[in-house]
């Protein structure tokens, strides 16, 4: 049905009262900056924030993609929404009367206004009605079972809403239609009551059961879940799919756990109501609940608006049935995860427990060690993968192998991939070193990668071969030669960034083996570090400053196209975590690695001098070259020993 034209006065009226910090902070998390907030852009994928807001302006602008607007033309942008929708959306929202071109279109508004705001009121009322009966004699099992079996004190109980719907068929029904006055059809549609199938009438959905209101984003009640106190199936009721709630796109908490989910800059997903209530009982206040279904992209965006570096925890049982929860719930988002676009973790809880039974015996304290070393969810598949198998039979090897190379085909993210892949030939080798480069080898042979990623380079080795003392030949293929200089610059200057106590340690190796950044992109971040250093004073004050990544962030507004080569490098993910918990060794790994590429490049230089000169012409420069030529392949053979340990540690 078409909407009304707004007047212009509602319209200038919003724009007014809509605060844009305000408005974006619902599917952003902003941080204050100088006097504007930056964030992570919702219309492009990004791993360091170029999407800024300005309160002064009423504005927002991301020098990423270019998108710029209002308030109203974010929430249009972002929901894919009309304008005179959100203008009302918003005008609700802020409490702005509205007025209308066509006076005689104002009753329809009216009443397309009114069906959204009648569900809110009689879902509150209800919400209301079960609080008062939990606190009546009828409610007095509900009450118990809260305070005995679950252990909620009296603020959690109020905190959370939690009430008793009444035994009675239509003891909702005759309250809120006979007492309350309000229209059967809008009880329906709230998905409180159903028609009676025989004789007419309605009868209330939810029967002698522990009600849970189910809030969305704002605080509203939209739907509620219901717990028998008997034996009578199913355990759990949930409100059907309405106008206001869809199952899909709903996560029971995140009104409580969204300012918590900021603060930590983490997401825990739990399976029920009650873990969910139990966590914040204890004080852990980013936890969600996943109303018992596998996780929709919808659910994870929404839960991703609030942690800025897309941390995500899901918490289950550790039995065979918590696994399999895992597993489902891990669902569409394992896309995300293996694109590295979520830093997605499972902890699984011992003895079998959910978080509620858990902290019945543990203290909060003990859950957040938990929570703390929680694997990674490649670490915790890989796990599943090799637990209760014997890896020196043959028949387990193999089986493990084969669903190692299943799982490690489906990593997007090369540098994850190649991580794995070094730690998955770890785990094959049983502890010998010695195994590590052929696994290495027999892993990458079989995920089969594109060609441009690892194919065998030409050596400048080969080009010996017409000489009169052969070098010898690589013992495996290598990875490019551009890819190996630019993993290894990244990994290096991604280590200074985020390893404060590792910066004089790479200044060092630098200046010892005279090493500089060869491709453009990184050369330009370390000059712009060196920049910075200057001002400081001397490079040794800067290896200690704390503030690196936000004043080189700041260079974005000036140098936004270069940055954006190298912008990745100020966000760390599931495989850089791994990397930089190995410093000092990966440190070394990387340096040895330019190194390796620095002498293959000065080697063929000097040989193919060698070889343009005819000796006879000019005797004095063909033995410069020669002897230069000859001094760096010495060096490569030094060198060539650590080849394939520096190889497997970038891998």
């Amino acid at each position: 049905m078409q909407i009304p034209r707004l007047h212009p006065d509602t319209i200038e009226e919003v724009k007014l009262r809509a605060d844009i910090v305000d408005v974006v902070s619902e599917y952003v998390v902003l941080r204050k900056r100088g006097k504007d907030f930056v964030g992570l852009c919702p219309f492009h994928d990004e791993k360091s924030p170029s999407f800024t807001v300005s309160q002064t302006k009423q504005m927002y602008y991301c020098f990423g993609c270019q998108a710029g607007g209002n308030a109203i033309k974010f929430v249009m942008e972002l929901g894919k929404r009309s304008f005179a929708d959100v203008v009302l959306d918003l005008a609700r929202r802020y409490q702005v009367p509205v007025q209308t071109l066509e006076p005689e279109q104002r009753q329809e508004l009216q009443r397309q206004l009114s069906l959204r705001e009648q569900l809110y009121e009689v879902l509150a009322s209800s919400a209301q009605f079960y609080q008062h009966a939990l606190r009546q004699s009828q409610g007095q099992q509900a009450l118990q079972y809260l305070q005995s079996n679950r252990q909620f004190k009296e603020e959690t109980i109020q905190q959370f809403g939690l009430g008793y719907a009444p035994a009675g068929w239509e003891t909702l029904y005759r309250y809120l239609v006979e007492d309350k006055h309000y229209p059967a059809q809008i009880l329906e549609k709230a998905g409180l009551i159903k028609p009676r199938k025989e004789g007419g009438g309605y009868y209330d959905v939810f029967r002698d059961r522990l009600m849970i209101p189910i809030r969305d984003v704002q605080g509203r009640v939209i739907a509620f879940g219901g717990r028998t106190l008997t034996d009578e199936q199913p355990k759990y009721l949930n409100s059907p799919e309405t106008e206001l709630f869809s199952k899909g796109e709903t996560l029971f908490a995140l009104d409580q756990a969204k300012g918590g989910i900021s603060q930590l800059d983490q997401a825990v997903v739990v399976e029920g109501y009650f873990d969910a209530i139990a966590l914040h009982a204890a004080g852990i206040n980013n936890a969600v609940a996943s109303l018992g279904t596998a996780l929709s992209l919808e659910q994870v965006r929404l839960i991703l608006r609030y942690t800025e570096s897309k941390q995500l925890v899901l918490n289950f049982d550790a039995d065979k049935a918590g696994t399999n929860a895992a597993e489902r719930a891990i669902g569409e988002i394992a896309e995300l995860a293996y694109k590295g676009e979520v830093q997605l973790k499972i902890l699984n809880l011992p003895d079998g427990k959910d978080a509620d039974e858990y902290l019945h015996s543990h203290t909060p304290e003990d859950y957040g060690e938990l929570l703390k070393n929680a694997p990674l969810w490649l670490d915790w598949q890989i796990q599943q993968i090799i637990q209760d198998r014997d890896l020196k039979q043959a028949t387990d090897f193999q089986q493990v192998t084969q669903q190692i190379v299943k799982l490690l085909k489906n990593i997007a993210n090369s540098d994850t991939r190649n991580y794995y892949v070094s730690y998955c030939a770890e785990i094959l080798s049983l502890g010998d070193t010695r195994l590590i480069p052929l696994r290495v080898e027999n892993l990458l042979t079989q995920i089969a990668p594109p060609p441009a990623t690892y194919s065998k380079p030409v050596s400048a080795r080969k080009a010996w071969g017409s000489s009169k003392s052969p070098l010898p030949t690589p013992h495996s293929p290598l990875p490019t030669e551009r890819s190996l200089l630019e993993h290894a610059e990244a990994l290096l200057l991604r280590i200074y960034l985020h390893c404060p106590e590792q910066r004089q340690l790479i200044i060092d190796e630098l200046e010892e083996r005279d090493l500089q950044f060869s491709l453009s992109h990184h050369r330009f971040l370390w000059q712009q570090i060196l920049e910075i250093s200057s001002v400081d004073g001397e490079t040794k004050n800067l290896a200690s400053s704390p503030d690196l990544i936000s004043r080189l962030q700041d260079q974005f507004l000036e140098f936004g196209s270069e940055m954006g080569l190298i912008s990745h490098l100020f966000h760390v993910d599931e495989k850089n975590q791994k990397e930089i918990l190995r410093t000092p060794q990966v440190v070394q790994a990387a340096i040895a690695c330019m190194d390796l590429v620095m002498l293959e490049k000065r080697y063929r230089h000097f040989l193919e001098l060698w070889q343009q000169t005819d000796p006879e012409a000019e005797p004095e420069r063909y033995q410069s070259y020669y002897q230069a030529f000859y001094a760096e392949k010495i060096k490569l053979q030094q060198i060539d020993r650590q080849r394939l340990f520096s190889i497997t540690e970038l891998l």
